[in-house]
């Protein structure tokens, strides 16, 4: 059975997408994959897509709205049919269907954002991602955020290595580039740190994998979309991963907000939880 799949039945095999310069294979996963795979090479070849969708529609001279949209529809339609061919008696959650409670029957599923950062997708800024995940049991067993603005793909299908810190760097604390929560304020006051002003959650998240940052602190907005792909890897490359109370995040639930979440440095994990709580 195949959840959240608005319009689209199961496709016999995955397709060209028809914009130019775009070809996905069949070849390159199957449904023998293993879901580490399935899910990085989706994240990938989605970011593909859009960053010829986004080419497109800027050189036809669309405004910012339509370029948004446009991107979120595309990716998410053509993400749910590779996942209806690939894995088509598991659940899935995207930000873009219609939720189908069933899901919640289910010890596998899907959580996907397919445009994680509509904002800078359309300023045409490197910062926002595409975020496959998959829940199992509740827990971010599998994921991959792809920022093609960056030609990277980080997943739990290679775990990546975070870099050390680099001596005498002040803690960089990483927030929304419009609205830095007072939590990740207080966290970087205390810390002595400095606030680092990124895009999408993704692009955030990965910041902490690729050692550019040190804390991500997030205390309200967000769907499980927005954090199981990050979250997914960030376990993977050996990071501290949880709720602003320090237990575990938690997926495929009734209710898909699940707005706070802090990914940092182990070293730094205790005293970051003490931090949140007593401002919180």
């Amino acid at each position: 059975m195949f959840l959240n799949h608005d319009h689209h039945s199961q496709v016999s095999a995955p397709v060209e997408d028809g914009s130019p310069g775009f070809t996905w294979s069949s070849q390159s996963v199957s449904p023998q994959s293993d879901d580490h795979a399935v899910a990085h090479e989706l994240a990938r070849a989605a970011g593909a897509l859009l960053l010829e969708v986004r080419a497109e529609l800027v050189a036809a001279g669309a405004e910012e709205r339509t370029i948004k949209d446009t991107g979120d529809l595309r990716s998410h339609d053509w993400l749910m049919e590779q996942l209806a061919s690939l894995r088509p008696d598991d659940a899935v959650l995207s930000e873009e269907g219609k939720d189908d409670q069933a899901r919640l029957s289910f010890s596998r599923a899907w959580i996907v954002d397919p445009l994680d950062g509509t904002r800078e997708f359309s300023e045409v800024r490197d910062d926002w991602a595409v975020h496959v995940a998959l829940s199992i049991d509740g827990e971010p067993a599998i994921g991959a955020v792809a920022l093609p603005g960056l030609d990277l793909v980080l997943s739990t299908a290679n775990p990546p290595s975070v870099p050390a810190r680099p001596a005498g760097r002040p803690v960089q604390v990483v927030v929304s580039r419009t609205r830095p929560p007072a939590i990740a304020v207080a966290v970087a006051e205390q810390l002595g740190g400095e606030l680092v002003p990124m895009g999408s959650a993704g692009a955030k998240a990965m910041a902490v994998v690729r050692g550019e940052v040190d804390v991500y602190v997030h205390g309200g907005g967000q769907y499980e979309w927005d954090n199981c792909a990050p979250a997914a890897v960030a376990i993977a490359a050996g990071l501290h991963v949880s709720r602003l109370d320090g237990s575990p995040l938690r997926y495929n639930n009734a209710d898909p907000y699940l707005p706070d979440l802090v990914i940092c440095r182990p070293e730094l994990a205790e005293e970051v939880l003490r931090i949140v709580n007593t401002a919180s």
